[in-house]
């Protein structure tokens, strides 16, 4: 299981997806899970606390089921809490946290949806990294700066480093 967590606009999907799309040229039996592709298919999803929470350990139970029978599975989650990603490690047998480090000045910058600014403007509630907090992991197996490493140099970077697991 490699789960990528960071801030909204920090690459976490972009590298994630590259990562999925390699592991499958690969051969590996692999999904991918994305936190906004999800929500699409529950949209009451809300995004309080509690119930990003909720969702999360749905998320982490559905992910850790499909570890359990040899799938390899690549979810890319703001997953702003560490009692959540917390709990989803504990669900599997090889949880790999990889933190797209990339500070909120820059999410901002790289802002396409304008999600940022219309929080800032308070049309959106409960955003992490405005008005709702984002807990970085404490120990992550991987973190990746995507300041300073390209798109291909952060795909490298964990395929490098999680080669034994696919």
């Amino acid at each position: 299981m490699l789960w990528f967590t960071g801030l909204s606009g920090s690459g976490k999907s972009t590298i994630a997806e590259r990562v999925h799309a390699e592991l499958e040229r690969r051969g590996t039996e692999v999904e991918y899970i994305d936190g906004d592709a999800l929500r699409s298919v529950f949209p009451t999803t809300g995004f309080t606390r509690e119930e990003r929470e909720e969702h999360l350990r749905r998320t982490g139970y559905m992910a850790s089921r499909l570890e359990a029978h040899g799938i390899m599975v690549v979810a890319s989650f703001v997953s702003p809490y560490r009692e959540s990603r917390d709990f989803i490690r504990k669900l599997c047998r090889n949880f790999v946290e990889i933190y797209v480090s990339t500070p909120l000045d820059e999410c901002e910058r790289r802002d396409v949806k304008r999600l940022y600014a219309r929080a800032r403007r308070g049309e959106i509630r409960n955003f992490t990294g405005i008005d709702d907090p984002y807990e970085p992991p404490s120990h992550p197996e991987l973190t990746l700066d995507t300041r300073s490493s390209s798109v291909d140099q952060s795909v490298a970077q964990v395929l490098e480093r999680f080669g034994d697991y696919f």
